[in-house]
């Protein structure tokens, strides 16, 4: 009985997991257990991972040249998610470099207009990642596959890291309403990534890990020194950047 409950209690976390990072619709009811669910962001980054190279491989096979292929699998991505990373690595640039105070950077990064820098860093970030995907499906749909999913699932890792080690930079917003992790969550939620990583690229997932972990620790010493903190636009921006990381690790 026991071990049946904590099983129902994993799918659940799983497809809360999935409801709140994705667009897809799952019916789920109210989520009580709030980032304890976090362990399971890298399931979710792995399914996201999959279907957009699933996709791709589609792409591939009727066809299309590399740059195209690419295109449609981050297209995948960005609609599964509904650009809710991208919108959060727009506004973070925007509010760090944007303002001079903690109160005024907090400020830009509620507002819904994007500026200058967040314009740029989209550009720069999704110009980067359809790159790495185009030289990767030119090595071949295994290759940029195994990539994909490993970049998709790594850099969900970090986002539970950041809720971990990060207090919250405001008392509103998604990242407070769902609550603070716990540390020992965040380890599961590496261990999970590291795994399914060690899977599609072997040894290779070394390098990748530790790339996505650099970075992590790069926006996170970041955020603490512009804001106090984490929101969820820096999970957002977490994840953005450390999939760059680890998709042109992984293409080296």
């Amino acid at each position: 009985m026991v071990e049946n409950d904590t099983r129902k209690m994993q799918f659940a976390d799983i497809a809360h997991a999935a409801a709140l990072l994705t667009r897809l619709p799952l019916p789920v009811g109210e989520n009580t257990r709030g980032a304890a669910t976090a362990w399971a962001y890298p399931i979710v980054g792995l399914i996201i991972g999959v279907l957009a190279a699933l996709i791709g491989v589609i792409g591939l096979w009727v066809g299309l040249p590399s740059a195209a292929v690419a295109l449609l699998s981050l297209a995948t991505m960005i609609l599964l998610t509904g650009a809710m990373h991208e919108d959060g690595l727009a506004d973070t640039a925007d509010g760090f470099w944007g303002g001079w105070t903690r109160e005024a950077r907090l400020e830009i990064m509620k507002d819904s207009h994007i500026g200058t820098y967040g314009v740029l860093s989209l550009i720069i970030v999704t110009a980067a990642r359809w790159l790495a995907l185009w030289h990767l499906f030119d090595i071949g749909a295994g290759t940029a596959t195994a990539a994909l999913v490993a970049a998709c699932t790594l850099s969900r890792a970090s986002m539970p890291s950041l809720m971990a080690n990060l207090p919250h930079a405001r008392t509103t917003g998604l990242s407070h309403s769902v609550g603070a992790t716990s540390k020992s969550t965040a380890w599961i939620a590496w261990g999970i990534a590291f795994l399914a990583v060690f899977v599609l690229t072997g040894w290779g997932v070394f390098w990748a890990a530790i790339w996505a972990a650099v970075v992590t620790l790069g926006i996170a010493r970041l955020a603490r020194h512009k804001i106090g903190g984490q929101t969820g636009d820096t999970l957002g921006a977490a994840q953005q950047v450390s999939e760059v990381a680890v998709l042109f690790c992984l293409l080296v």
